[in-house]
């Protein structure tokens, strides 16, 4: 029996398993043998030198988008009309079959927008070159599910499932739970929040399912037996997702209001180029990239080529600035003037920890470097030793 099939077994033993306070622990196991189950099944088959052909596709500018919807959404249409670059477009199903980069310019920055191929249901088992489809998906920023207006909202749930089957975590940070293996000492297991969906009977009874007998584990917070799988496995990405809805020329008011109003959420048209501005300030503020500008020592700001820093991408303080100047200036600084939002006085006087926002200005002051050299009362500094007992002895007088 094949992987995929031994999925579908466990998955048909769950539905037809009633949910209730006795078959909590069966449910768990059975939870734990599905992860494990899946991340056999995203593994290169042995024997293999790498993971099959992908899509190659290099990073290019701030951040990454990449379109991800089921066939005949209106994918390759939105990539030409946010890029310019041309996707071929036509009225049958799998248009696009390899991934086309495009780039967006807005705010002063470069976004890198990725149309992919149609995916289907039974993507995350590989149909449909499933698998090299999400692949590229993990290594984005931000996730835009593209989805037709006019058709039911299962298509929402079936691509949700198809991402979080293969690790993807949509719109969820990651949980506070600490999990260390150990060499020995056993289970050690330790809570500072009240468990109402988990307990310490049904942790163990997970980790002896992946064969943990020495560990470490710390909630912080009410979790629940899914959250305590994807910190096991330690694999999973949590991405920021927003659902676009197309084609809304073709559906009623009231269905465009519905549509609307649904968290993470926002409706648009290509073909009469409805609201397309408002998807790109959704995406900006979503990737949450931050603009720095650099002001040179009694000289003017440079406003020209900011400095774009992301919390994804390492971070935004003033240590992360410097780190994107050069990788030594961080050793060099004395302090940094910052001018903007963040600043609570202009300028403010900060230091490596500062949090910077968007469109701040930040001056770097370096330390002085002592010079060697001058007599007399002009030195620096002094070149005797510090200690008496190291001072050159001065000869006897003679008598």
């Amino acid at each position: 029996m094949g992987i995929v099939e031994r999925i579908k077994e466990i998955e048909a033993e769950m539905a037809r398993t009633q949910k209730n306070k006795a078959t909590e622990y069966h449910l768990g196991q059975l939870k734990a043998k599905i992860a494990k189950l899946r991340t056999q099944l995203l593994e290169p088959p042995k024997g293999t030198s790498g993971g099959g052909d992908g899509f190659e596709v290099t990073k290019y500018g701030h951040g990454r988008v990449a379109l991800i919807g089921f066939p005949s959404v209106g994918k390759s249409t939105l990539l030409t009309m946010l890029t310019g670059t041309h996707s071929e477009a036509a009225s049958y199903e799998f248009t696009t079959l390899t991934c086309i980069p495009g780039v967006i310019h807005y705010n002063d920055t470069k976004i890198q927008l990725l149309d992919l191929p149609g995916i289907i249901e039974g993507a995350s088992e590989g149909k449909g070159r499933g698998r090299q489809v999400i692949a590229v998906a993990k290594s984005s920023d931000l996730v835009l599910m593209v989805l037709d207006a006019s058709k039911s909202e299962g298509h929402r749930q079936i691509l949700t499932k198809e991402l979080e089957a293969v690790g993807l975590r949509l719109n969820k940070r990651p949980p506070q739970i600490y999990f260390k293996k150990k060499k020995t000492g056993g289970i050690s297991f330790n809570t500072t929040a009240p468990l109402t969906r988990i307990d310490e009977k049904l942790c163990y009874q997970i980790l002896h399912e992946y064969k943990i007998h020495n560990a470490e584990v710390l909630f912080r917070e009410d979790a629940t037996v899914d959250d305590f799988i994807d910190v096991i496995e330690g694999n999973r990405k949590y991405i920021k997702c927003v659902y676009v809805y197309n084609k809304i020329d073709v559906v009623g008011i009231d269905d465009v209001d519905r549509l609307a109003r649904q968290p993470n959420s926002i409706v648009i048209s290509c073909n009469l180029k409805l609201n397309l501005d408002r998807l790109l300030a959704r995406m900006w503020d979503e990737m949450g990239l931050v603009r720095v500008y650099s002001k040179p020592q009694s000289q003017q700001p440079d406003f020209d080529e900011p400095f774009v820093l992301s919390a994804d991408r390492g971070g935004c303080t003033v240590e992360d600035f410097c780190n994107h100047v050069h990788r030594t200036l961080v050793k060099d600084m004395k302090y940094a003037l910052v001018w903007g939002t963040s600043a609570r006085h202009y300028p403010q006087h900060c230091g490596l920890s500062h949090h910077l926002e968007d469109e701040d200005v930040v001056q770097i002051v370096k330390k002085k470097v002592r010079e060697e050299g001058g007599r007399g009362r002009f030195k620096s500094h002094s070149n005797t030793p510090a200690r008496i007992a190291d001072r050159e002895k001065k000869a006897p007088l003679k008598q």
